[in-house]
């Protein structure tokens, strides 16, 4: 089983356009190459195959990087399943895994990520719980998705280092993650793990 990620750009007419491209090329990146693991199209679409371990992770990072820019922010689908054939590039490949993240991505309206392992039992608990989440993702501040992406690429180092990373004191950065719900986030993400044995 593989997670398909695609994604567009909200608001990414407005400002410099190199502004975002750099963040998500640079975040991409740290999850495969282009253009076999992951792909820009269309201007600000993307999409991304990694395994459905870190999607969840990955979707919140990318999430995270775009929001340091107070102008953007993103819509991301996870769709979860088999890949019945793997191209050189990802725009060539496909399989349930592609079929599913296309159609979360058509039906995403209000809400900015979702997830569709085509098993409505298991995606309909996991949607209501990111949509909760969002209720304060959508809301990061700049500061506060800043925090996130460098607890996230930093996933060894404690407060105090990252403190000392950023620049900041210490209280800071535990402000920021409290206010960011980034333990929460966690505890979901600890919990997707849990539900994917059931897959």
């Amino acid at each position: 089983m593989i997670a398909v990620l695609t994604g567009d750009i909200i608001n990414s007419r407005q400002g410099n356009v190199l502004q975002w491209l750099d963040t998500l090329k640079k975040t991409l990146n740290q999850y495969g190459q282009e253009p076999h693991d992951w792909e820009i199209f269309r201007g600000d679409s993307f999409q991304l195959i990694t395994t459905p371990q870190v999607a969840l992770l990955a979707a919140i990072h990318i999430k995270a990087a775009i929001k340091e820019s107070k102008l953007y922010d993103v819509r991301i689908a996870i769709g979860l399943g088999q890949q019945t054939h793997k191209a050189k590039k990802i725009a060539e490949s496909n399989g349930p895994a592609y079929v599913n993240s296309g159609l979360a991505f058509e039906n995403l309206k209000k809400q900015t990520l979702a997830i569709n392992a085509n098993q409505p039992d298991w995606d309909q608990p996991l949607n209501i719980m990111l949509n909760l989440a969002l209720l304060t993702a959508n809301n990061w501040s700049s500061t506060v998705a800043n925090v996130i992406v460098t607890v996230l690429e930093h996933p060894t180092k404690n407060q105090k280092e990252i403190a000392t990373l950023l620049g900041k004191s210490q209280s800071n950065i535990s402000e920021a993650l409290k206010r960011g719900g980034y333990d929460e986030v966690m505890q979901l993400n600890t919990y997707y793990q849990q539900q994917l044995q059931k897959l």
